[in-house]
């Protein structure tokens, strides 16, 4: 049964997501770029790893930017431990690889190869890692099958797994548990999580719940921005800060309306507003959509700031040093398909705003329970938390603790997983010298 699994993949499966990946490019940019960008990927490989030094080598891979952001944390302490650890990092998204280009922690940056069985191959013979570590989600099965055919130790870094996902559906559960339970350690977020997994009626790998690594990174970020100052003193002498992080179309439609209203009552606002994609067009389309009576700045103009009521954030990578200096955070995502991270706004001490749709992970509603965070549904009832948060100084500093507490309290995750992938190393059998 096994080997039917393979051949239905590599015959089937694979062939039908190259055509549709190639139909997609001709409509989607950032899929031709991802497509273009492997072409010279295994000549590339080859000369990064010609140039890595002796010492045991671990192999990350993300789908995109925000999976990395909780490796992380796991590469840091693992260097930290190990100076000699080589690390590659692969990247299914063109995004996540170009963002990640200078990280100084990895010796080779890369794309993932598409997942044939020849790709495959040709990967892993190239970069020989002692052991790997896939992030959350993204699984490709004939690197999966790979890997283990060669005893390579695979583990699968804050994961997490849905009772209603397709995946539970009974053919591809049967397909997914082959896949699984080729993986050593599936280490997931929460004990819910391991029950999930138990589904599949897994055999070999390991499931067990230590925690989500995100919390770690948050912190340490939390710690590297509050050295920064961004945005100077005078333009926030007086005001009520919202910070408006990751917008999307759908999250504009209720927060403008909303702080449009909240502005004319109070008339001390600040909204910093930071769309998920700050293009030329978005940045235009948000202009056009304020109204008169709400002025607006670009960021990269706030030499000329002249008392507007709205920034408009139009760089990247700075959203977690702006949530330093909200007095209420409000998330994007949570009116379009699924919340951003409300990590990144808790870790400082913020109440945290956001809409309906946010079971996309367990944080949100977590920190709704406990106080730290509050779900609205239209503009109204966003207009009016933000009115009573702000009114009630007391209310808003209690849930901005509470906020900061639930980070605080889930911290460790990282710790717990290098007790899983250091024997893991350790045990693969290769000198830790180098590479023969």
């Amino acid at each position: 049964m096994n080997r039917l699994w393979e051949l239905g993949y590599r015959l089937i499966a694979i062939p039908m997501f190259w055509a549709t990946l190639r139909i997609l490019g001709a409509f989607n940019a950032k899929i031709r770029r991802g497509i273009r960008g492997r072409k010279a990927l295994f000549a590339d490989l080859a000369r990064g790893v010609a140039r890595i030094p002796p010492g045991k080598r671990v192999w990350f891979h993300s789908s995109s930017l925000g999976e990395f952001e909780q490796a992380k944390p796991i590469i840091a302490e693992l260097k930290r431990r190990d100076p000699d650890v080589r690390i590659i990092a692969s990247f299914f998204s063109p995004s996540g690889l170009d963002h990640s280009r200078r990280y100084a922690l990895a010796d080779i940056i890369s794309y993932l190869p598409f997942d044939t069985r020849s790709g495959a191959q040709r990967f892993i013979t190239l970069v020989r890692p002692d052991a790997a570590v896939m992030v959350r989600y993204d699984i490709w099965p004939n690197h999966i099958w790979e890997l283990r055919r060669r005893g390579i130790p695979i583990l699968l870094a804050n994961a997490t797994m849905n009772d209603r996902s397709a995946r539970m559906l009974p053919i591809l559960r049967e397909f997914h548990r082959f896949v699984y339970d080729a993986i050593d350690d599936i280490l997931t977020v929460a004990p819910k999580d391991v029950a999930a997994f138990q589904r599949f009626g897994l055999r070999r790998a390991r499931v067990q719940a230590i925690g989500d690594t995100r919390f770690d990174q948050v912190c340490i970020r939390s710690t590297e921005a509050r050295r920064h100052s961004i945005i100077p003193p005078a333009i926030l002498q007086g005001k009520k800060v919202i910070v408006a992080g990751s917008s999307w179309p759908e999250d504009e439609d209720v927060l403008l309306p909303a702080f449009t209203r909240l502005q004319a009552e109070r008339g001390d606002l600040l909204l910093i507003l930071v769309p998920h994609e700050p293009t030329l067009d978005r940045l235009e389309e948000l202009e056009r959509a304020l109204p008169g009576s709400t002025p607006a700045i670009r960021f990269s103009c706030l030499n000329e700031y002249r008392s507007e009521s709205v920034i408009i954030v139009d760089s990247i990578g700075i959203l977690l040093m702006l949530y330093a200096y909200a007095h209420i955070a409000y998330v994007g995502g949570s009116f379009r398909q699924g919340v951003h991270n409300i990590l990144e706004a808790a870790v400082f001490g913020v109440p945290v705003v956001f809409g309906p749709r946010h079971h996309n992970s367990h944080e949100p509603a977590l920190l709704a329970e406990q106080g730290g965070a509050f779900v609205v549904r239209d503009a109204a009832e966003l207009r009016d938390i933000i009115a009573s948060l702000l009114t009630d100084e007391h209310a808003r500093a209690a849930a901005g603790q509470q906020a900061a507490r639930f980070v605080q309290s889930n911290v460790g995750a990282t710790g717990r997983f290098l007790e899983h992938l250091e024997p893991a190393i350790r045990a693969n059998g290769r000198p830790s010298k180098g590479h023969s």
